[in-house]
């Protein structure tokens, strides 16, 4: 059922903010695409995507309802009935960084009036909603939360370059500060999604959102671990695993790589650590060894690539290493925190010439030390080692299996043809 138009601001148009944008006008909505980047929002006025699971058409259709104003301009933010609040949260040496959670609020606390509803949707640790949201809210627009207007949190779920699960099919937690804040937070994403999952308070909802990640980045970091060792027992771990996930109960399969990247894994544990520790007192051991374990599995690759190549009788320092795909994740352009980039980085200041095959990512995010190439013959066979981080489809597999004698293979997607060199 179509909704009835509202008004609704979404404050930040990156890989959270914007596919809500693009389905709040798809129900009904009429929406201010807001963000403090000039240059993307200039891009999404002409009509043109800078994200994987949007597409030119999807904004082009946007903009043609007259329903949609991309906007860096405050004075858009007025009038709105619902706010959503989708910004990064980055850490900074070590700490969660806050700053663009608190200008959000601060943008919008001036336009806050009875009855409107405010909604946190960033990843951020327990008690973000309520002992930093609202006191602003209520500083800068002289109401109350509860009384006078609603506050929630509904943490993101999107999953960049995920073919099956997107934002409307995916169940949505949704949580408020009291009783009405909850139903208005329900009432808007329940027009969005398939399914809305509400939660108690704002707390529990915030810590679900890290458990998710916390559950898949510990995991992860129990097979990047069991790799190594099995690497060091003559053990096949990508044998081991299959075997383990034959059990239809019990076990949940998970894969070795090069390490984690992305908008969650690299960070969104960190804040559950950082938030126990600084109430608590107490380390959050579990994360802070999956922390160790993946932080380290680039230097691990490049141990790799070095045996590698030495036992080639070559050095790292001047050999030429082409690497298939940069991205954190394959069949997508996004390198935010990819492993890929630190194994490249690590091999650069080795002395390595590094040339890469990724057809996905943004030219500005590939650093300056790699040349983007073709998959073609000439640089496989031109290349002393090959090393595969991100397993794209696009790539032609078939050419680089007809010369694996020199790959080294973090994904296993090349694990049955004679002589890769698995991780």
């Amino acid at each position: 059922m179509t909704q009835v138009a509202r008004r609704v601001v979404i404050l930040g148009q990156g890989y959270v903010g914007l596919p809500v944008s693009m389905r709040a006008v798809q129900a009904g909505f009429d929406v201010v695409g807001f963000d403090v980047a000039k240059d993307r929002v200039d891009r999404l006025r002409s009509g043109k995507t800078f994200i994987d699971d949007i597409t030119d058409a999807e904004i082009a259709a946007a903009l043609a309802t007259g329903r949609f104003t991309p906007s860096y301009d405050p004075a858009d933010l007025t009038d709105f009935d619902v706010a959503v609040i989708s910004v990064p949260t980055p850490l900074r040496d070590g700490a969660p960084d806050l700053s663009y959670i608190e200008k959000a609020t601060d943008s919008i606390g001036p336009y806050v009036r009875p009855g409107c509803c405010v909604i946190l949707e960033s990843t951020t640790y327990p008690g973000t909603t309520e002992e930093v949201v609202v006191p602003r809210l209520e500083a800068i627009s002289g109401l109350r939360a509860g009384a006078d207007f609603h506050v929630g949190f509904s943490p993101e779920r999107i999953n960049p370059g995920d073919p099956v699960y997107g934002l409307k099919n995916t169940p949505k937690i949704v949580s408020g500060i009291d009783e009405a804040s909850l139903n208005a937070v329900t009432e808007f994403f329940a027009a969005l999604v398939d399914k809305v999952v509400p939660v108690c308070g704002t707390r529990e909802a915030e810590l679900a959102k890290l458990l998710e990640n916390t559950f898949r980045h510990v995991n992860i970091a129990l097979v990047n671990e069991l790799a190594m060792y099995c690497h060091d027992l003559d053990i096949d771990v990508w044998s081991v695993i299959d075997a383990a996930a034959s059990k239809p109960f019990g076990f949940m399969k998970f894969t070795p790589g090069p390490g984690v990247g992305g908008h969650c894994l690299p960070i969104d544990p960190s804040y559950l650590s950082w938030q126990v520790r600084r109430t608590l007192g107490r380390n959050f051991r579990f994360v802070e060894i999956a922390n160790d374990v993946n932080e380290h599995m680039p230097d691990y690759v490049v141990t790799r690539a070095t045996a590698h190549l030495n036992g080639n009788r070559k050095a790292v320092n001047g050999s030429t290493i082409l690497l298939i795909g940069l991205a954190y994740k394959p069949n997508s352009g996004d390198a935010r925190e990819s492993p890929a980039i630190a194994v490249a980085n690590r091999l650069a200041e080795l002395g390595a010439s590094l040339r890469a095959v990724d057809p996905l990512i943004p030219a500005d995010h590939v650093p300056a030390s790699i040349e983007i190439v073709d998959c073609s013959e000439a640089e496989v066979t031109g290349a002393d080692l090959v090393i595969v981080l991100t397993d794209h489809d696009v790539v032609d597999w078939a050419l680089l299996e007809k010369h694996a004698e020199k790959i080294l293979d973090t994904r296993n997607r090349l694990r049955h043809a004679p002589g890769v060199d698995t991780l």
